[in-house]
């Protein structure tokens, strides 16, 4: 087969307080750096679903068009999108191929269309008509719409949280990608629509109930010979297609309808269950003291709500307040991203005390003035070690180790979810020997960090991805849905409104 390949990734935080640029997505950020042509190609090493995709399909034509991800965050402005999208429209319109695998996210929110998987589709759907196949991989935080299902020919999502299934999924795309060649026609598929909201923190397979969920995804494939998916949703974006799907194909209709309803039926039926206990910071940092005090490794705190992939900042400064007052001794915390402070410490070289108002720049939280320790300076690059995108190269720019107290603070000049150790050790911080880790993550960290740990606890400080979904101000969201497991339903009005 001669395949026409691309990625395009960005999941859109409608609340966060930074807009997604082209730039950002020519630095990648959280993900590689925008590559091009050929350039494609190299990422097959690389544990994300293209990389997948392209080892699966060794042997056939690939026809590399572009890769592109950003760090997530608020909506991706017009020319961003129509500047990538435009690339593999027209690449798609000029080549000759038998086929289209795309490499999305699926909860891409544009300025000028709430769904851009789906209107991204949408256009290649119209440029190569009905009978091309188009496969696409979406992430497990998709907020799958019906113009995604209606358009592509096949979704597959990954199936664990922290991601390390991501090149697996490029591999599930590529072995549907060959069924629908072999059979030349369209599998059956069903989609069922979840009535409630799943928080982030909750969506962790390490666990129950996720872990359970996908056991029987798993299991329903192996009986029936079917190809389901279940993408949680990512409940940060205000439209009316926000939430979980259930999805799946088949060549059997009863048989794929039958499936996809028990497993949305089962989920349904534990909306308890998704539920996660969330601990002020204070209290947070209390309990990982009185753990760590007997304790020979880390208690790893998440600090969720400031998470940068999920549109937070990384810059908010309530676990870090927390700490210092709380007297806490041998913790660290990391990333905290305020390019000043890096400038200032790199001016002043280590050794040096510097005072300086550090972080609280995203609003709804406030600097913590103090004078501190540089400990050490780094150039901000190091490669993943862990899990998730093992082997990626990151530079978060320039960046210093400052202290405060018994506090280590990693603070860079560009953002970076905490999911790797490297990125503490690349400051000079050796993550198995601190007694407590702070990390700007929800749960992508404990890939890495959950086999290092004592416990691991959430915690609920300022930031933009609120980690319980009812916080939001929603405006935009269907009707009817539950703003959290057992909650309440939208009504059409924002919370507290009393118009």
């Amino acid at each position: 087969m001669r395949i026409l390949i691309a990625g395009f990734q960005h999941e859109t935080n409608t609340f966060a307080p930074t807009p997604t640029r082209y730039d950002d997505f020519v630095r990648g950020g959280a993900f590689p750096a925008m590559a091009h042509g050929a350039d494609v190609l190299a990422m097959r090493d690389v544990n994300i679903p293209i990389g997948g995709f392209i080892r699966a399909m060794r042997g056939h034509d690939l026809i590399p068009v572009l890769w592109a991800g950003a760090t997530p965050a608020a909506h991706v402005e017009e020319d961003a999108f129509e500047r990538i999208a435009g690339l593999i429209i027209t690449a798609a319109h000029d080549r000759n191929f038998d086929a289209i695998y795309l490499d999305l996210h699926g909860a891409m929110v544009c300025r000028h269309d709430n769904d851009g998987e789906g209107r991204l589709l949408a256009a290649l759907r119209a440029v190569v008509g009905p009978r091309i196949p188009i496969v696409a991989s979406l992430d497990l935080h998709a907020n799958v719409t019906a113009r995604m299902l209606q358009t592509a020919d096949a979704l597959v999502a990954y199936r664990t949280y922290p991601h390390e299934d991501m090149a697996e999924a490029g591999e599930r795309a590529a072995g549907l990608l060959n069924i629908l060649m072999q059979r030349g026609e369209k599998l059956t598929q069903a989609a069922r629509r979840l009535p409630f909201l799943i928080p982030i923190n909750g969506m962790c397979t390490l666990v129950e109930p996720a872990r359970g969920v996908y056991h029987a995804l798993a299991g329903a494939e192996q009986m029936d010979n079917l190809h389901m998916s279940f993408a949680p949703g990512f409940p940060a974006a205000d439209f009316p297609e926000c939430g979980g799907v259930v999805w799946g194909y088949g060549a059997d209709a009863a048989r794929i309808t039958g499936a996809v309803d028990a497993l949305a039926g089962s989920i349904v039926a534990r909306e308890g269950d998704w539920v996660v206990p969330l601990l002020a910071p204070h209290d947070a940092v209390r309990q990982a003291m009185r753990i760590a005090a007997t304790a020979s490794r880390p208690v790893v705190i998440a600090d969720t709500q400031d998470n940068p992939g999920g549109g937070g900042d990384s810059n908010t400064t309530g676990m870090l307040r927390a700490l210092v007052e709380c007297a806490a001794q041998g913790a660290a915390l990391g990333l905290m991203v305020d390019p000043d402070a890096a400038a200032a410490a790199h001016q002043a070289g280590a050794g040096c005390d510097i005072t300086i108002a550090l972080g609280g720049q995203s609003g709804g939280d406030a600097p913590l003035a103090a004078t501190f320790r540089v400990e050490q300076l780094s150039d901000g690059r190091c490669i993943y070690g862990g899990p998730m995108m093992h082997g990626k190269q990151t530079d978060v720019g320039p960046t210093a180790r400052l202290s405060l107290g018994g506090v280590q603070v990693v603070v860079s000049s560009h953002k970076d979810q905490m999911l790797d150790r490297n990125l503490y050790r690349m400051a000079g911080i050796e993550p198995e020997r601190m007694k407590i880790l702070v990390n700007k993550s929800s749960v992508h960290f404990r890939a890495d960090f959950q086999p290092i740990a004592e416990a691991v606890l959430v915690a609920k400080a300022p930031g933009p991805l609120l980690a319980d979904p009812a916080d939001f101000p929603w405006r935009h969201l269907a009707k009817g849905m539950r703003l959290r497991p057992l909650g309440p339903a939208f009504t059409g009005q924002p919370p507290n409104s009393t118009t």
